[in-house]
């Protein structure tokens, strides 16, 4: 990342940059959707980049209808914080963000969530698809550590020590989805999937037997047994790259979250979600997924009260 880029130290050049991002094709109105009857104010008492619709006589700016939109910090330290989250593989905490941009945590904590609101999918395709894999685990995070595959011979499904549960689809060489479910087994799990993932895709997962009767309804189902020391079978029946995934995540809240509160999990996941499905070696660069993160800004106003930013995590 180029701290020197302006984008990071002006706020003007940080504005346009953001109007290159949500306005590719010129300046439309929020409100009303108009695109022809727009015109660029000028004048000293006007606010740089500020629009008005003749259509519905109203004014705005390229934050409106955005997570930027209200709020009192920089553009340029916006653009300095989505670029930092969509860097760092593991994620950055808050306090990191904190002393990076010079505010104060509790601004930070919410800038985060508002940048994490940006990642997050808005009504997206079925994964998989003909010829396509789709590997789906379950996991556990947050509380106490315990060995997730002797829980699983002993039939304890139900997350303990405070761990909460956590369901994964990655696409082979493609995307994943999480969810947070409030507890695994098979109508939980079955509802994840088949609502996420195409039925003509091939699923592939571990040996739990509530996976049997879903694997069913895919145009094919391979399962490897981890509780008998199996992983990988011919090459390509395993689910290690859901496995890869939840080693990210877990890093990611362990060593850099440390603590993930059960009402702000779902985002912390579409966070882990995008970057993952938006990776180098998916030939999306840093700059790219920033910019991409940008354009998911738009329709997502977050507000919280004062209850909820009390949870800080």
């Amino acid at each position: 990342m180029n701290l020197t880029d302006k984008i990071f130290h002006d706020d003007e050049a940080a504005r346009i940059h953001l109007e290159a991002q949500r306005w590719p094709d010129g300046a439309y109105c929020p409100h009303c959707g108009e695109c022809e009857k727009v015109t660029l104010l000028g004048g000293k008492s006007t606010k740089p980049g500020t629009y008005i619709c003749k259509a519905c006589r109203t004014k705005f700016t390229v934050t409106v209808g955005t997570v930027f939109e209200r709020s009192h910090i920089g553009l340029a330290k916006w653009m300095l914080a989505f670029r930092l989250m969509a860097s760092a593989k593991k994620g950055v905490s808050a306090h990191q963000l904190h002393r990076s941009l010079g505010v104060t945590y509790k601004t930070a904590w919410f800038m985060a969530h508002r940048i994490r609101e940006a990642m997050r999918l808005d009504a997206p395709e079925p994964m998989g698809g003909e010829g396509k894999v789709i590997e789906a685990d379950e996991t556990y995070v947050g509380g106490k550590e315990y060995n997730k595959h002797k829980n699983k011979r002993l039939g304890h499904r139900d997350h303990l020590g405070g761990k909460q549960a956590v369901v994964t689809l990655v696409e082979r060489d493609g995307s994943a989805r999480s969810f947070h479910v409030a507890n695994v087994n098979s109508n939980t799990l079955r509802r994840v999937i088949v609502k996420t993932a195409s039925r003509k895709s091939h699923l592939m997962t571990d040996g739990a037997i509530f996976y049997k009767g879903i694997g069913r309804e895919f145009a094919g189902h391979s399962s490897v047994d981890h509780s008998s020391g199996e992983y990988v079978r011919q090459g390509h029946h395993h689910s290690n790259t859901v496995e890869n995934y939840f080693s990210i995540l877990k890093r990611g809240i362990v060593g850099t979250f440390h603590h993930v509160s059960e009402a702000h999990l779902s985002r912390y996941l579409d966070e882990f979600d995008f970057r993952y499905s938006n990776r180098e070696g998916l030939g999306v660069s840093d700059a790219m997924r920033a910019d991409l993160m940008l354009k998911g800004s738009t329709g997502k106003r977050l507000m919280y009260r004062r209850s909820d930013e009390a949870a800080y995590a």
